[in-house]
């Protein structure tokens, strides 16, 4: 019966291992390179389209900043150029109380940076 018992474990062992060098031995043939080739090559497009859409909604929000600039400093109500450069002031120092408050910009220029 011990006999038996070796025999199985064995030939069990035989067979997985037998599998596992097939498998193996399939990634190193032509066939198996070009599937790991091809497998890289679409994650590669996966990650270059992904950055683009996130540059492009980037470039979209910076522009949409951009614009309220402008839209702000064309406002016909504003004629000398005295009362242009305290509004610039005072619009640095709200803008700099809402980053401290609300955080986002800080967070999008962490992501854009990777951290």
């Amino acid at each position: 019966m011990r006999r038996m018992f070796w025999l199985g474990i064995g030939v069990l062992t035989g067979v997985v291992l037998s599998r596992k060098a097939g498998t193996k031995a399939q990634a190193f043939t032509p066939a198996g390179v070009a599937a790991n080739l091809g497998d890289a090559i679409s994650e590669l497009a996966s990650a270059v389209g992904s950055f683009g859409a996130d540059v492009r909604a980037g470039m979209s929000e910076r522009e949409g900043e951009l614009r309220e600039v402008v839209d702000r400093a064309n406002d016909p109500g504003r004629h000398s150029s005295y009362s242009r450069s305290t509004d610039r002031v005072s619009q640095s120092r709200e803008r700099r109380s809402w980053e401290a408050e609300d955080g986002t910009v800080r967070n999008r220029r962490a992501r854009r940076a990777g951290s």
